[in-house]
This record gives C-alpha cells, sequence and structure tokens, in this order.
C-alpha cells in the first residue's frame, strides 16, 4: 500500500502520498501488471431505512489525473462527515497502469480502453464494428478482444455484483460535463458542472450500468485532465450528488 501511494505521489503533481496512505484502503485485486486494485468502504454515520450504496470510480482512464485526485478528496470527505447517511465504496484509480505508463495512457497496459471493455448484451455484435467504423480504429478507444477481457474490467463487475449499487458515479476529464445513463430524472448540475448527455458508447459503463442494469451512473467530466478542482470544488459537487441521491432515489423508511 506504501509503495502504491509513492508511485501516485511521484506521478501526480502536488498530489499528498500521505493522504493517500491515511485514507484507509485495501486491496482486493491487481492490474494487467500486478499493481494493487485499491477500495475503500464508507458506512453511514446517519440512516433512516436502508441506506443508499453508491460506488464511485477514479482514472478507468489511465491519462486523467485530476479523476484519481477527486476521488481521493472525496475519500477525505467521506472520512471526516459526522453525518453522511449513505454506504459508499470508493475505487480511487481503477487503471494505475495506464496511469503510470511513460507517458500516461488512456488505456491499460494492455492497450485497452476500459470504458469500452464493459460485457454489455451487444458488445460482441457492437464494440469492434464501432471502434472501426467512428474511431478508425483509434487505438486509444480500443475495446479489447472481448468484453470483459481486462482483469481491471472484471474487478469493476465483481465491485458492481457485491456491493450492489443503486448509483454508480464515474470520475473522468475533460470534457467539462456532466453526463448521464439509466433511470430517474438526472441532476441538472452537480457543483459546477452542467448536464450534457454525451451518449452512450458500445461497452462503456453507461451502456452496461445504465441501459443494461438499469443502474444511474453518473460521469463527472472535469474541466481538465491535469489540474485538479479545489477540495471546495470537489466537496461542492459531492454535496449536490448526495441532494440527487436523497430525492431521486428515495426509499422508503
Amino acid at each position: 500500500m506504501v509503495s502504491a501511494c509513492a508511485e501516485l505521489a511521484r506521478r501526480i503533481s502536488g498530489f499528498d502520498a500521505e493522504q493517500c496512505r491515511l485514507a484507509g484502503l485495501a486491496q482486493a485485486a491487481a492490474s494487467a501488471q500486478g499493481r494493487p486494485l485499491l477500495y475503500r468502504d464508507f458506512a453511514p454515520r446517519r440512516a433512516s431505512g436502508e441506506p443508499h450504496r453508491v460506488l464511485v470510480l477514479g482514472g478507468i482512464h489511465g491519462d486523467e489525473f485530476s479523476a484519481v485526485v477527486v476521488a481521493f478528496q472525496w475519500i477525505e470527505r467521506l472520512k471526516n462527515d459526522r453525518f453522511q447517511p449513505y454506504q459508499w465504496r470508493v475505487l480511487p484509480c481503477v487503471n494505475p497502469d495506464g496511469l503510470m505508463a511513460q507517458p500516461a495512457r488512456r488505456m491499460n497496459a494492455n492497450g485497452v480502453d476500459l470504458n469500452r471493455n464493459f460485457p454489455a448484451p451487444d458488445w460482441e455484435a457492437r464494440a469492434l464494428k464501432f471502434w472501426s467504423a467512428r474511431t478508425g480504429h483509434d487505438p486509444r478507444r480500443y475495446p479489447g478482444p472481448k468484453a470483459a477481457s481486462e482483469p481491471e474490467t472484471r474487478w469493476v463487475l465483481e465491485q458492481i455484483r457485491s456491493f450492489r449499487p443503486d448509483a454508480i458515479v464515474s470520475v473522468h476529464a475533460p470534457l467539462n460535463v456532466l453526463d448521464f445513463d439509466g433511470p430517474y430524472n438526472p441532476p441538472v448540475k452537480l457543483g459546477y458542472l452542467r448536464l450534457q448527455p454525451l451518449g452512450s458508447y458500445p461497452g462503456s459503463l453507461g451502456d452496461y450500468g445504465g441501459d443494461f442494469l438499469k443502474l444511474p451512473v453518473i460521469t463527472l467530466e472535469l474541466p481538465t485532465a491535469r489540474h485538479t478542482p479545489s477540495a471546495d470544488q470537489s466537496a461542492r459537487i459531492l454535496d449536490d450528488l448526495i441532494d440527487w441521491i436523497d430525492t431521486a432515489l428515495r426509499k422508503p423508511g
């Protein structure tokens, strides 16, 4: 764990290795190159009835450093929030191999875009054809040789299966918008991010989670990949997210 935090600190300018070490992360699996895939669970501090369960993913694309840092900012906030009402699982860096590559890259160590590798029912029929026709075989968006071919993808799928989230939040950059897939009315804004649906792609998390599993998938597209929002800006996004969950996903108490 210490070595993983030190790696992240060396790679991401301004990232605090001590904050990572104090995050209380646990290892559940390993990446294609054997790096630890880490997570942190938070139980509700106050709840009436069954609490909502929220899964947060950072760094599916290895060159989106700001997404990883925001996930750690949220971990810090949740650690110290005495009143938060939900069950959270935070995966701060889903693609450590892509992040640690020289230079950092969107894909994992096997050259697969993890956000095109989720096993939607039409993956076999559409994913590779879409990649060819719409991206001209762009290597940054290669969906893989088959659905769920990558250890990182399979790890996220296991988190969805075991944690049983009511909502999934995936942090990306740098489009500076809020995207949404799945049921329920989407949030109009989260912090300074405004709703601008981007559509789903074969094998994306929005395609798999939103369209197939019928879970709300909220995608935060931060303004830049390298410059992280302030802790205050991240907190406002989180506050608005909690407000939206409270109203849109209300369960009987």
